[in-house]
């Protein structure tokens, strides 16, 4: 980060809309009426989704840039009724939607400042964090989802610095707020026996340690969905692992 501006995180931020959109335009108009990998959305509720939270994350910019309180929702339902609306809307509309509301959070992105990076916002899930946090809320959403549409993307084509930080996001929210006692070790990286975790350590002697391909441990920690190449240290089966937002 350079005079608070979140240089990594606005470059994946990019990436990622790019990426979406790449495997986005490689699935079939009616191929988003049928579902997706998501239980119970089909392709329109998921780009309504990534749309309306592009739109809710450029209102935290808005508060962090203006100091006026502007929360991503105006209420705790907002969010489902806005998703649901936009599920109704023609695969065209919501295709161009998507692009639009990037553009519209980029372009108030751009407006802030250094020391405004700095301005506490609040997250819909209750969180106060700083205004340098919204890229990567919205890389998440961006990469992830990629992930979820029909035939979709790959966790593997994840740029790897990505990779390494949303394993560490996913296990600090996963200790913190599930209590799971788990440490990842990621085979393809250097040292090939070091563990992913929050602090850098190598994880406590009661935590499960499940090893495997980088991509395969965003996966798993994120969807809950494993692969044959993770295994745990102990040779027992990986946890059951709850939703992860």
């Amino acid at each position: 980060m350079t005079d608070g501006t979140p240089i990594r995180a606005l470059r994946w931020m990019a990436e990622g809309h790019e990426y979406f959109v790449a495997c986005l335009k490689a699935v079939d108009d009616a191929d988003l009426l049928g579902p997706t990998a998501l239980p119970g959305w089909t392709g329109r509720h998921l780009l309504s989704h990534v749309g309306h939270n592009a739109r809710a994350l450029a209102r935290l910019a808005h508060w962090a840039e203006t100091g006026e309180e502007t929360p991503m929702y105006t209420s705790p339902s907002a969010r489902v009724e806005e998703i649901e609306a936009g599920a109704d809307w023609p695969v065209g509309r919501l295709r161009d939607f998507v692009a639009e509301e990037q553009e519209r959070l980029s372009a108030a992105l751009g407006g802030i400042d250094g020391e405004r990076w700095q301005a506490s916002v609040v997250t819909a899930q209750g969180r106060t964090v700083p205004a340098a946090t919204i890229p990567w809320l919205r890389c998440r959403e961006v990469w992830i989802h990629a992930c979820d549409l029909p035939g979709g993307g790959d966790f593997a084509a994840f740029p790897e610095d990505f990779t390494d930080a949303l394993i560490a996001d996913a296990l600090v929210r996963r200790r913190g707020a599930q209590s799971l006692a788990v440490s990842v070790r990621a085979t393809d990286r250097e040292p090939a026996d070091g563990t992913v975790s929050e602090d850098g350590g190598d994880g406590a002697a009661s935590e499960t340690v499940v090893e495997g391909p980088a991509a395969d441990l965003a996966r798993w920690l994120t969807r809950g969905t494993a692969s044959q190449a993770l295994r745990t240290g102990s040779g027992a089966p990986l946890p059951e692992l709850p939703a992860w937002l």
